[in-house]
């Protein structure tokens, strides 16, 4: 080892300090693992830039892909009580459900004849222009809408604050603020070179890196993981208590009074700034989904990186020619969706567990 450079060792590494990381470093160490966890800031990154929506009815998968989705949201209310039991934390949650907005009476029709029971169990219901205003008065504008009944949103930016607070806890985790550089890759053990120089070794590394989850050296094979760009605004107003969606973006409430308006979907690579079209066009979103709105004051403008695969489904799972590396990336839309249940499910597989769910849209061989 070259003189300066530190070596130390740990059951499993996880790259990547989003909510899929810290999530599954939290789930690993309750397991009883030592977790070394590799979480360097980045800009850009998705996980505190989202909006927090649990939206598995709204953004429809198929099959076992919509059934991890489906049990993803449910996971929510036990996960954040948990979380505030042992941080004192609690993370705000909306389960009121979500609206799909028709502005005209041909998106109304439209909607009106996706209501009912679903094969998953749920009920979306149709609400009249009526019905709609008696239970959103700012909505009053609209033709009707579709309630997506279990869905909702979580404050994803509180629940990374409770998820780190929970690891500067945790005695079985160590968190170094150092990207990965590199990874070396046996069957039954790794090791991982960080940019600091720092190499650690251990029997599993867990691949959670967001949109930059292919730029390792010594991967296996291409991550096929790209960044798209999410730009959204927050507006000092909140007239409304449900989410919805509407006018080809959504709006999303929150405890503190703001509302969240968002988002473009742009492939500009790792480019995190703003720009003032997209921005103006999240106002003019924002206005048309809830009118109440238009006044409001802009309090910020942002942008995130989704991590996107091309099928925009998460890949998870052991790489198929080195099983010492563990992939839970690439999750597009739905990293704060399903990070609480992607972490319960690598902790399956690192400690050898049978996962309760049916992981095969997710696996990477999918990819060729």
């Amino acid at each position: 080892m070259a003189p300066g450079r530190r070596a130390s060792a740990a059951d499993v590494v996880v790259v990547g300090g989003g909510l899929i990381g810290l999530a599954s470093a939290a789930e690993l160490a309750e397991r009883g693992l030592t977790v070394t966890l590799l979480a360097d800031p980045r800009p850009g990154e998705a996980s505190p830039a989202a909006a927090g929506m649990l939206a598995p009815s709204v953004e429809r998968a198929n099959g076992a892909a919509h059934r991890f989705a489906v049990a993803a949201r449910d996971r929510y209310p036990s996960y954040v009580a948990r979380l505030a039991e042992r941080t004192g934390l609690t993370v705000p949650l909306n389960r009121l459900g979500i609206f799909e907005l028709a502005l005209d009476e041909r998106s109304a029709a439209e909607l009106r004849a996706l209501a009912g029971p679903r094969g998953d169990g749920g009920t979306a219901a149709w609400l009249d222009a009526a019905q709609l205003a008696a239970e959103e008065p700012a909505l009053g504008h609209a033709a009707g809408a579709l309630l997506q009944p279990d869905d909702g949103a979580v404050d994803n930016v509180v629940l990374i604050r409770a998820l780190e607070a929970l690891l500067a806890t945790e005695t079985r985790v160590r968190v170094l603020r150092l990207p990965a550089q590199s990874v070396a890759l046996g069957d039954d053990r790794a090791e991982v070179v960080t940019r600091g120089g720092e190499r650690v070794s251990c029997a599993r590394v867990v691949l959670a890196a967001g949109a930059w989850a292919g730029q390792i050296a010594g991967l296996p094979r291409s991550v096929p993981v790209e960044p798209l760009r999410g730009q959204m605004i927050a507006l000092a107003s909140s007239p409304l208590r449900h989410v919805v969606y509407g006018a080809g973006g959504y709006v999303v409430p929150r405890e503190d009074g703001r509302t969240l308006v968002g988002a473009t979907m742009e492939r500009v690579a790792f480019d995190a700034t703003t720009t003032r079209p997209a921005l103006d066009q999240m106002r003019a979103t924002g206005t048309a989904i809830c009118p109440a709105l238009a006044g409001a004051r802009l309090i910020a403008g942002w942008a995130g990186l989704r991590p996107v695969t091309p099928d925009m489904l998460p890949i998870i799972g052991p790489d198929p020619d080195r099983p010492s590396l563990l992939y839970a990336c690439g999750h597009s839309r739905n990293g704060i969706l399903m990070a609480p249940l992607t972490a319960d499910v690598v902790a399956d597989l690192v400690t050898g567990a049978v996962p309760k769910w049916d992981l095969s849209p997710f696996r990477m061989e999918r990819f060729g």
